[in-house]
C-alpha cells in the first residue's frame, strides 16, 4: 500500500516503507542505515537484534524527531513496554482541518521542523534552515505539551479524516498518539484546546509566506 505524504507526519509507517526503497546512500547513513537492517534482521527472525537496532535509533540525539517517533512505533509493534518517564514527552503535533474537498495538516516537532499541507495538495517543507520559525513553533509544542500532559494514547488504529466543521489536534509521543477532536467553534474557545489552535494559526500564516 502505498502511503500519502501525509502519514509520514506521524511517525507511524509501516515497516516496509520506512525506508521505502533502499539505495546504497543511504545505506551508510544513520538512522536509515539501523532502520533498513532492523527491518532485515526482523524478516529473518532476529527480533532481539531488530529491537535493539531501534532502541539505539530511539536513543540518537541528533536525528528528526519523525525518525525517533518511528523507532517507537517498531518498538511498540513488536510487544515492547515504552518506559513510564518517557510516555509524555512530545516528538510531535499534527493538526488536521477538513477543507473543501481534503483536509489541511500542520506538523511541527521538537526539531525544529514543520509542515504544512494543503487541502490542494500544495505542501511548504521547513527543515530549520534558520530560528525564524523558533518562536511559533515552540508555542505550538507548549500547548500541545499541556494537553499531553492530560490526556491517554490512543490504542486503535489512526483515524480516517475528521468530519468537515472538526477539528484535530494529535500529540505525538514513545507511548504513540494522543488526540483531541471536535467542533472548530466549541475547540477553538476550550480553555485547553485553544492556545494550540491559535499557536497553530500563527505557524501555518509563516509557512503559507514562504510557499
Amino acid at each position: 500500500m502505498s502511503t500519502q505524504l501525509s502519514d509520514l507526519l506521524f511517525g507511524d509507517v509501516s515497516l516496509d516503507q520506512w525506508p521505502a526503497q533502499v539505495n546504497a546512500s543511504i545505506k551508510e547513513v544513520e538512522p536509515w542505515r539501523s532502520f533498513i537492517e532492523a527491518r532485515e534482521k526482523l524478516k529473518s527472525g532476529d527480533k532481539a537484534r531488530a529491537i535493539a537496532l531501534w532502541k539505539r535509533v530511539a536513543g540518537m540525539n541528533d536525528v528528526e524527531s519523525r525518525q525517533t517517533l518511528q523507532a517507537w512505533h517498531f518498538l511498540r509493534e513488536n510487544g515492547e513496554n515504552v518506559p513510564e518517564d518517557q510516555h509524555k514527552n512530545l516528538l510531535g503535533m499534527v493538526i488536521e482541518v477538513p477543507v473543501e474537498t481534503g483536509v489541511d495538516f500542520l506538523a511541527a516537532y521538537p526539531d525544529g521542523n514543520a509542515r504544512y499541507i494543503n487541502f490542494t495538495g500544495k505542501t511548504v517543507l521547513w527543515e530549520h534552515p534558520n530560528d525564524s520559525l523558533d518562536a511559533e513553533i515552540g508555542q505550538l509544542l507548549a500547548a500541545g505539551q499541556n494537553i499531553l500532559n492530560r490526556i491517554g494514547p490512543w490504542d486503535k488504529p489512526r483515524l480516517g479524516a475528521p468530519p468537515m466543521g472538526h477539528i484535530r489536534i494529535s500529540m505525538l509521543s514513545p507511548a504513540g498518539l494522543h488526540f483531541g477532536q471536535g467542533p472548530y467553534d466549541v475547540l477553538s474557545k476550550d480553555a485547553m484546546a485553544m492556545p494550540a489552535i491559535d499557536a497553530g494559526i500563527a505557524l501555518m500564516h509563516k509557512l503559507t509566506q514562504l510557499g
